[in-house]
Parts: structure tokens; C-alpha cells; sequence
């Protein structure tokens, strides 16, 4: 692995009035900002970013809809992985009441997207004074919090009474070096796909590891310092030698696309899954998919997991 830089936040929020969440909340948080910080950068107001002459200089096509490269080392597609992920709060309804606070992660990968912080920041401002929800709850961003893991500890970097962003120090992560055995539980539904259909009981360390290192490199090669395309065929053959025991249960979820004017659902799968085996090449990534997350539908923060 190279050194990929991944930095977490946390993003504090005091409500102006009472806030309903769904079920799940991600689509709705990630909708707010793309809009707020398209809001913000664009310049020509254009439809179509990728006919834009400014789409490689703007902000928020760096952020959210970075331009497609013509050759990739790892496959041709038709969308480049967004350098963010939205941690929304945890999975359930719940109502919030005028005054309470609130909390979401948004972790930004790659060195360039964390020099955005601060305009990142000031997207998040202007996305809860636009308002969340059906009902257009708006907040105010207290604070935002330098979070590089699942710990309490976490480094002040924004204060709404300060005008400047102060300076955090980087953290290590929790090293699983010599761990023959991890057990990782889903924080958020995990989508890998296979024939196009989501895999459930039938998913195995391959399945998943081989997922985690496709979502891993991906965002080096964009993101990353000197990228190094990895060796598919020792990964592999490394992946199908791990076992792999699943306690999953079926996810059904919609969300609204305001691009296309309608309800969309998803579908996944929650629970717990238990690799043992040979894992030594693998247990870096699998610290760090905690952050970046793995399968589809990452940016809305869906395919978080903790080892536990």
C-alpha cells in the first residue's frame, strides 16, 4: 500500500427548529452539500459540468463530480470515485427538537481534497442555512472536530466564533499487525455486486477483500502519490485462501434522486462478517476501509463497517 492521506471529521450542528430523519439519512446529507457547494464554485451555472472549460480549476467538480480520465490502470468507467464519504448519523428514524445538536462524519481522501476543508466547510454552512429534509430544517454548524478514528478523542479544528481553521495533528491508526482473525460489523448497509445482483449469504472473503482493494486503489491512482497498481492475481489467489463467515440480514432502502424525479431503492445487506486465516497482506486495508468504506454507494456513507 502507498500512503494514501484519508482525514475524518466530525461536523457538530445545533438545530433552528425540530428535524425528522429517515431511516437513513445519507442521501439527504450528501444532496444538501453537492447542491450548496455547486452553489458556491460554479461560475458559468452551465448543466453540464463535463462541457464546462473551467470543470479541471472548479472546486466542486474536483469534489463531486471529478472529470473521467480516458485510460484508467484498473478499468474503463464512466464515473471517477468522489474523494469524500458522508458518515451520516446513526441508522433509524429519529426526531430532533429545536436546540439539540446533531453529528455527521465526512471523511475527504487525498491531500488536494483536504486543502478544500475550509471551502468544504463553508458549503456545510451554507447547506444548513438552505435547510435539511422535506421540511427545510436549518442549522448552525457549531464546530467541526479533526476524528481519525472510532475513539473520543478528537482535535478542535473549526469554531463558528473563530475565523480561522487550526492546525490538527494526524494520528496513527489502530494497527491489527499479526491478527489472524477479524470480525467486522456493518455500521451501514454494504452493496458488493455480483451479475449485477447484491451478494448476501453467499459472499466471501474474496468477495469482499477483492471489493475493499478494487475501492483502495481506485482512489490512489486519483488521489493518491505515487501510485502503484497492484498485483490482482497474488490478491486473489491470498483472498479465496481466507474464510469467511457471514451473519448478514437483507436491507431495503429509497432515497430521492432530484436529478431524476423519483424514488429509487436500494438494497443491501447488514450483520457481521468473520475472516481468519492468512491476512497479514490485507489487515492495512481493512483498518482503513473503516474510513473510506467499500462497495457502491460509498459517498452516502453506505458500506461502513468497524472491526470489533
Amino acid at each position: 500500500m502507498t500512503a494514501l492521506i484519508v482525514h475524518r471529521y466530525q461536523f457538530e450542528c445545533r438545530l433552528n427548529s425540530k428535524l425528522i430523519l429517515n431511516e437513513y439519512s445519507g442521501s439527504m446529507l450528501r444532496g444538501a452539500f453537492g447542491h450548496a457547494l455547486r452553489t458556491l464554485a460554479c461560475v458559468t451555472k452551465m448543466d453540464n459540468c463535463s462541457q464546462c472549460l473551467l470543470n479541471k480549476q472548479c472546486s466542486y467538480a474536483q469534489i463531486f463530480e471529478p472529470p473521467v480520465p480516458k485510460v484508467s490502470e484498473l478499468q474503463s468507467f464512466n464515473a471517477v470515485p468522489r474523494p469524500f464519504v458522508i458518515e451520516p448519523p446513526v441508522m433509524g428514524g429519529l426526531t430532533l427538537q429545536q436546540g439539540e445538536t446533531f453529528y455527521f462524519h465526512m471523511v475527504l481522501i487525498g491531500s488536494q481534497t483536504i486543502e478544500l476543508l475550509a471551502f468544504i466547510i463553508e458549503a456545510w454552512k451554507l447547506a444548513l442555512q438552505h435547510g435539511l429534509g422535506k421540511n427545510k430544517t436549518t442549522a448552525c454548524l457549531e464546530a467541526v472536530y479533526y476524528k481519525p478514528n472510532n475513539e473520543l478523542t478528537r482535535q478542535l479544528t473549526y469554531h463558528r466564533d473563530h475565523p480561522h481553521l487550526l492546525a490538527v495533528k494526524p494520528q496513527p491508526s489502530v494497527d491489527l499487525e499479526g491478527a489472524d482473525q477479524v470480525t467486522i460489523k456493518l455500521l451501514t448497509p454494504l452493496r458488493i455486486q455480483q451479475k449485477k445482483q447484491i451478494l448476501s449469504d453467499t459472499m466471501t472473503a474474496k468477495d469482499f477483500l477483492i471489493a475493499l482493494v478494487r475501492r483502495y486503489y481506485l482512489l490512489d491512482e486519483f488521489y493518491g502519490h505515487d501510485y502503484q497498481a497492484p498485483n490482482f492475481a497474488l490478491l486473489s489467489e491470498a483472498a479465496m485462501k481466507i474464510v469467511c463467515i457471514n451473519d448478514f440480514k437483507p436491507y431495503q432502502w429509497q432515497r430521492y434522486s432530484t436529478r431524476q424525479k423519483q424514488a429509487m431503492t436500494f438494497n443491501g445487506v447488514l450483520g457481521t462478517l468473520r475472516l481468519s486465516g492468512e491476512l497479514s497482506v490485507f489487515l492495512p486495508l481493512l483498518v482503513l476501509g473503516q474510513w473510506i468504506h467499500v462497495g457502491s454507494k460509498t459517498t452516502f456513507g453506505m458500506g461502513h463497517y468497524e472491526i470489533v
